[in-house]
This record gives C-alpha cells, sequence and structure tokens, in this order.
C-alpha cells in the first residue's frame, strides 16, 4: 500500500493532524520540538460522497470505503541533512514513504513556540526543501562517482545514468528540487530509481486557527504559501485546522457537522486533504454496487479493466472476459441499476479499456 508522510517543523501541527485524519489518539501531540520520535503509522479511510448514493440505489447497508496509509514523522530542524535533531533518522522515514504532505503553521499564537522563533511560512517551508535538497545532492554526488568508473568502461546504461545525474547535480546545486528539475519522461523514469527525497510528489497543508478557518481564503500566511508553492513548486496546497479536526475525532458525525456549521463552513477541511492526497499519489476509485455490499476500489490511474478486476481477486484478471461498466454520474440521474441497464447506459468493455474513476463494474470472467 502506498504511503504518504506528514512532515513539518516541529509544533506546526504534524502529530494533531495525524491524529484527526486517523481518528485516533495514536500520535503524542505536545508544545516542544521532537514531540514525535518513531513515526506513527494508520489506516485512513478516504472520504467518497458516491458511496452514499450507491449504498441508496442498491439498497445495502453495507459501504466499504477506499483507504490509504499515512505516517506521522519527526519535524525536522535546518541542519537535518548534516545530522542536526532528530535530522538522519527524519531523512531515513522520509525516503520510506511515495509522497509528502508538508504542513505549515499559518497562524500567531504566543503560546505555542515556533523553533524559528517566529511565524513565516514560507522560510519555514524552503528550511524543509533545503535540507531535502542538500540530502539529495550529497546521494546524487556519490552516485555519480560510483558510475562513472561504469562509463569509463563504455557501459551505455551507466552513461545514460550519468547524463541524468548530472542535471540533477546542477538543479539541486541552485536550490532547485528533483521534482521540477528539466528531465525528459526518458531522463524522469531514470530518476526515479534513485529515489531521491526532493523527487516526492507534495502537498502543502496550511494550518490556520479554529476561528480562521470559515476565512483562510483572506489569511495572508495562506495566500502567501499558496502562491509561493503555485509559482515555485507546481504543487497543491489545502486549508485545515488540526485543532479542529483533532476536536471532531470524538464527535458523533451529526454533532461534527454541526459544529462545522457554526464555523461557517460546510466541509472538513481533512476531507480535502486526504482526497488530495490519495490523487497526488496517483490512486484513483473504481465502484461495485450490489444488495451484499458497495465498495470502493483502489487501482492506480491507467489501470486498465483485467487490472482492476485484479484488486478484486487474481482469478478475476487471470480469466477476464469483459467488464460491464457505466459510468456513476449516468448511474446517478438513472436513479436505479435497472433503469441505467433500460437507458443503455451499461457499456461492454475489453482488456484495453482504461478504468475511469468513479466507473461502476461488474466483471466476468472464466477460470
Amino acid at each position: 500500500m502506498l504511503r504518504a508522510g506528514i512532515v513539518g517543523l516541529p509544533n506546526v501541527g504534524k502529530s494533531t493532524l495525524f491524529n484527526a485524519v486517523t481518528r485516533t489518539r495514536k500520535a503524542e501531540a505536545a508544545n516542544y520540538p521532537f514531540c514525535t520520535i518513531d513515526p506513527n503509522v494508520g489506516m485512513v479511510t478516504v472520504p467518497d460522497e458516491r458511496l452514499t448514493e450507491l449504498k441508496r440505489i442498491a439498497k445495502t447497508d453495507i459501504v466499504i470505503p477506499a483507504v490509504i496509509e499515512f505516517v506521522d514523522i519527526a519535524g525536522l530542524v535546518k541542519g537535518a541533512s548534516q545530522g542536526e535533531g532528530l535530522g538522519n533518522k527524519f531523512l531515513t522515514h522520509i525516503r520510506e514513504v511515495d509522497a509528502i504532505v508538508q504542513v505549515v503553521r499559518c497562524f500567531e499564537d504566543a503560546d505555542i513556540h515556533h523553533v524559528s522563533g517566529s511565524v513565516h511560512p514560507v522560510r519555514d517551508i524552503e528550511v524543509i526543501n533545503t535540507e531535502l535538497m542538500l540530502a539529495d545532492l550529497e546521494t546524487v554526488t556519490r552516485r555519480r562517482d560510483r558510475v562513472s568508473k561504469d562509463v569509463k568502461r563504455g557501459d551505455k546504461s551507466a552513461a545514460a545514468e550519468e547524463a541524468v545525474l548530472t542535471k540533477l547535480e546542477a538543479a539541486l546545486a541552485v536550490g532547485r528540487s528533483a521534482l521540477v528539475a528539466e528531465l525528459s519522461p526518458e531522463e524522469r523514469a531514470i530518476a526515479e530509481t534513485f529515489f531521491l527525497l526532493s523527487d516526492k510528489r507534495t502537498i502543502f497543508a496550511c494550518n490556520v486557527r479554529e476561528r480562521d478557518l470559515a476565512t483562510a481564503a483572506d489569511n495572508p500566511y495562506v495566500q502567501e504559501v499558496q502562491n509561493y508553492v503555485n509559482t515555485h513548486l507546481a504543487c497543491e496546497a489545502v486549508v485545515i485546522s488540526a485543532q479542529i479536526e483533532s476536536d471532531l475525532v470524538d464527535l458523533p458525525d451529526a454533532d461534527a457537522a454541526e459544529f462545522l456549521e457554526h464555523l461557517g463552513v460546510k466541509e472538513s477541511g481533512i476531507g480535502a486533504l486526504i482526497r488530495a492526497t490519495y490523487h497526488l499519489l496517483g490512486l484513483r476509485t473504481f465502484l461495485t454496487a450490489g444488495e451484499k455490499e458497495v465498495r470502493a476500489w483502489t487501482i492506480h490511474a491507467g489501470d486498465t479493466a483485467p487490472q482492476a478486476a485484479g484488486i478484486i481477486h487474481t482469478d478475476f484478471e487471470r480469466g477476464f472476459i469483459k467488464a460491464e461498466t457505466v459510468a456513476y454520474d449516468d448511474l446517478l440521474r438513472c436513479g436505479s441499476i435497472a433503469a441505467a441497464r433500460a437507458a443503455g447506459l451499461y457499456r461492454m468493455e475489453g482488456k484495453d479499456y482504461v478504468v475511469a474513476d468513479g466507473d461502476v463494474m461488474l466483471f466476468k470472467f472464466a477460470v
């Protein structure tokens, strides 16, 4: 299963956010640096309103949503690439995840210590990204030294690798992450084998105070982060209030909805963050609906119908014949499976069909 790591400076709300997305109290959240040492790991349900509608259409009480894994990683400080704070352990834990959720503090509070002494979101982002790039620069330099020996012996694959390493080294040396280094698709494929820290897909979570959630668009810190990540990092930024989300963990759904309405917001920022992270990981969802259950199944973007069938059972992929498929929106508009069939909206898709997010599918197979 793909994993997203929650990172950030100490005391920006990482562990509080982890507790909120996993709906647990697993991670200690306290007002001092390095509260988290060993990473906490939790399974997170992906919010999907389509399941509620399919439950009604299929007339079932059982709904099984998609899940992804989140990891709460220790806070990083300047100098981590040289072992400062929990640097080496921190960087190792980041290397083990597939994408990064970087939490950025976007609020003032004299009672909550900031490791740098003041709130400055872009500075905080650059501290973390610089440490990731410095660690990568060391990795790239070492690897290039090793590869150069094979290049001298005439190894063509080593020469291709060295060319990519040269480009990455140049980009990292001037403060450009591996993720935005100018590489061709073929070179990008080679770069992915290096597992560089700054090459991981990233989403930024702007952590605001409770009273600022409804007006977050006017928060100058949030505006600063969104502008910076859009222009410099080609990434997405979402707004959350980690403390609100943590407070909602223990409330029934109805009470949580009422609380959010009182704050002037319709949806928890956590839901948007989880969905964005799910897509950031390159994951998509197809759906099955019947009297037994409604279920969301996780696939990778670009997966074909047989690959999707194999997620349910390997026999389905091995003996795949066809996939009876209807788009979720078409099914919802018809109001029932029978009506969608009568309208001719169910399609028979073969082995080359690339599954679209939200496809409602029934597989035919023979083993």
